[in-house]
């Protein structure tokens, strides 16, 4: 039986874990999806060294960059983008394998985006700076958006969310959270962005889909903003995921 599965840590509720063996069910594939919740990516090598029969991974937070050093390989998007959250296991001669890195999350987010797009959507904060917003910022450049990282923290190149001057909020006219702030069981949390300056010209998108309307979206809503969840992407780069590791 062939094996997939998901390294990240912690690993709550398991969207792909349920998607791909309700997909193997389904389509009667011999082959299981198994959740590897390691606290350190220095476990990487051992989860490989006991599953043998592993075919394919998906990298969640916070592996997504530190798990590069042990892949052989990157497909250039991976490369430029600097995050891998898909890994193809190729067996070489001998009990070896070769490890490439793949980014699907680049492929479902510009995939999920690109039809609300409006003429007036030229700029967008990106609210993250860890590996999820690197492919968003490599996605939104190939759609031809510029993008500018919002961070907490000073850094170059990024505003703060102390920074998000009315000029600001009306010059970039979308907003894509990359953090995890809001999500299940906090719920009642939203990132810090001045959303009384939101206008319908806005367009809020949140990487989260659980739950499937966030307090960031809903606020978006209130001041006339187009908002979406993170549900879709998720769905298209699992496909992106299967092709990658079949193909």
């Amino acid at each position: 039986m062939d094996k997939y599965g998901l390294i990240g840590y912690p690993l709550g509720h398991s969207f792909s874990r349920n998607y791909f063996n309700e997909k193997f069910e389904n389509e009667a594939i011999d082959a299981q999806y198994i959740n590897f919740e390691i606290p350190t990516i220095n476990d990487f090598p051992q989860i490989l060294a006991e599953n043998p029969e592993l075919k394919g991974l998906n990298v969640t937070i916070p592996y997504k960059e530190k798990v590069i050093p042990y892949l052989d390989e990157l497909d250039k998007d991976a490369l430029a983008i600097g995050a891998v959250n898909v890994i193809k296991i190729i067996p070489q001669k001998g009990n070896q394998s070769k490890l490439v890195g793949y980014n699907s999350d680049v492929i479902g987010f510009t995939q999920s985006i690109e039809p609300l797009l409006e003429p007036h959507h030229k700029k967008a904060l990106v609210l993250g700076t860890g590996g999820a917003s690197k492919a968003v910022v490599y996605g939104l450049k190939q759609l031809g958006v510029e993008s500018m990282l919002v961070s907490r923290h000073q850094r170059p190149n990024a505003y703060t969310y102390g920074e998000l001057a009315p000029e600001i909020m009306k010059e970039y006219t979308i907003i894509v959270n990359c953090t995890p702030v809001g999500m299940y069981p906090h719920a009642d949390q939203c990132p810090d962005i001045p959303y009384e300056l939101l206008t319908s010209n806005h367009l809020l998108y949140d990487l989260l889909y659980n739950p499937d309307k966030t307090l960031f979206m809903r606020k978006g809503n209130a001041m006339g903003a187009v908002t979406k969840n993170g549900l879709e992407m998720l769905l298209l780069q699992a496909f992106a995921a299967w092709d990658i590791w079949n193909k």
